[in-house]
């Protein structure tokens, strides 16, 4: 009898996107070849799975959910805004950010392994696949527990923020949250920004310099020292820190103070964010209508 590995289960549930479980039962009643295992799978699943399985997931929604000191935020990707908008996918999403919050589950794998209504979450979203014949991946999430408060803020379905934060009025974090929806600050501080964005703004900022200093040359003009480039460079990071820290950013409802004033101000300390824009860093496929009637005209043709 063949064995089945763990490598076999895997090449075929990224064939197929079936659940890893019904992966592992094909391999074994195919004895291992993959081929049929595969079309066992099929017939099960009706070949949508397996079909949607390859193709990009950019479009999606995001969902939220708190309970006293544990909040959670999802992302869960489609491949078109119409689904977005389909009541089985929103209800998936949001059972799964309650999964989330209650299981506090490692990882996207461990999530997918929890039970749910009865099978698995992996199985319920491969069903879902079935049903629409639309991929759909759960893409990552975040959670909070805390001792303090979490506030969120929904801007419709495609951006998300979750804040931990300490203070008395409620209302404070969500406005921070709101803020960092509309401003989108990329950390909590200026010293907590990744060093790899500092010096790509850096680098920017040093050809800008090199740039003026060769325009200035070519107008006669006298060229700075370098004293004067290298303080220049420093103020355009410097700025660049204000501009995508949270704590400097200018309150948006209230621009005369910044996020940090506004926080001593009502005696609120943000101690962590995070944010959800969906689809973001996923390379969408950008399709070629003309391209596509034209393959299908030629198909036509050879049929």
């Amino acid at each position: 009898m063949t064995a089945i590995t763990a490598a076999m289960v895997g090449a075929l549930r990224a064939k197929t996107d079936a659940p890893m479980m019904e992966c592992k039962k094909a391999l074994t009643e195919a004895g291992g070849d993959m081929d049929k295992a595969e079309e066992l799978l099929r017939v099960k699943l009706g070949g949508k799975a397996s079909k949607a399985a390859s193709r990009i997931t950019a479009e999606g929604v995001v969902a939220s959910y708190i309970s006293g000191g544990i909040g959670a935020l999802i992302e869960i990707n489609c491949e078109t805004d119409f689904v977005t908008k389909n009541d089985d996918f929103i209800a998936l999403a949001n059972t799964c950010v309650k999964l989330v919050a209650e299981h506090n589950p490692a990882d996207v794998a461990a999530l997918l392994a929890l039970p749910l209504d009865g099978k698995t979450v992996d199985e319920v979203r491969a069903a879902l696949i079935g049903k629409i014949g639309e991929n759909m991946s759960i893409r990552r999430f975040e959670r909070f527990e805390s001792t303090a408060k979490v506030a969120s803020y929904l801007h419709g379905t495609r951006i998300g923020v979750l804040v931990e934060f300490d203070g008395a009025d409620e209302q404070v974090g969500k406005d921070v949250a709101m803020h960092i929806a509309a401003m989108k600050p990329v950390s909590l501080s200026a010293d907590q920004v990744p060093a790899d964005l500092i010096e790509k703004e850096r680098s920017v900022a040093s050809l800008k310099a090199a740039e003026d200093a060769t325009k200035a040359v070519a107008e006669g003009k006298a060229a700075q020292s370098a004293e004067i480039v290298a303080k220049r460079i420093d103020g355009s990071v410097q700025k660049f820190l204000k501009e995508v820290s949270l704590l400097n950013q200018s309150f948006v409802k209230n621009d005369k103070q910044t996020v940090e004033q506004m926080l001593k101000a009502t005696a609120t300390t943000v101690k962590a964010f995070t944010m959800f824009v969906v689809g973001e860093g996923i390379e969408k496929k950008q399709d070629d209508f003309a391209a596509e009637v034209a393959a299908q005209v030629a198909a036509a043709k050879q049929a």
